[in-house]
């Protein structure tokens, strides 16, 4: 695996997919005046800005640095996780969406501890960048099915 070349590649499609659902907030200016649906709007803008971060972060300290991306990794996931709880503590009943927030909590704690404790993706074969990638991309898929799911609109706060 060409850990350079993922994370360029993946950093630039998250950040593609922040300015995606930009347009699509913007043709719906009706999502920012209700605080629930902001609020879910937001943790969907999250849930790709901050994956694209840390992609960045990751090329920046590569295998050769890789203190760079520890930390900022283990930053980042604190504020993804605070950020998904909230809104996991708002999700009003909608089974998929406590699911899938619960899940992206998971992800956010588990790439910290990779982050803080390299040496446990080492019991599964794989360099500690490698297993973040892995676990971003799951990030990603989860933040695919929210956005799915908000846009077919069961996952409205207001439903």
């Amino acid at each position: 695996m060409d850990v350079s070349t993922f994370y360029a590649l993946f950093s630039a499609t998250c950040f593609t997919l922040v300015g995606l659902w930009w347009n699509v907030v913007q043709s719906h200016s009706d999502w920012m005046r209700d605080l629930a649906l902001r609020r879910v709007v937001g943790g969907i803008y999250l849930s790709f800005l901050l994956p694209a971060l840390m992609g960045l972060f990751a090329q920046v300290g590569g295998a050769e640095q890789p203190q760079i991306w520890r930390v900022a990794f283990i930053a980042l996931d604190v504020v993804g996780c605070v950020c998904t709880l909230r809104l996991l503590a708002r999700s009003r009943g909608d089974h998929f969406v406590a699911w899938q927030q619960a899940g992206a909590a998971l992800l956010y704690v588990l790439i910290a501890v990779v982050g803080a404790f390299p040496e446990l993706a080492r019991h599964i074969g794989l360099r500690p960048i490698q297993a973040e990638a892995l676990m971003l991309i799951g990030l990603i898929v989860l933040g695919h099915a929210l956005v799915w799911r908000f846009m077919a609109g069961e996952g409205r706060a207001s439903d």
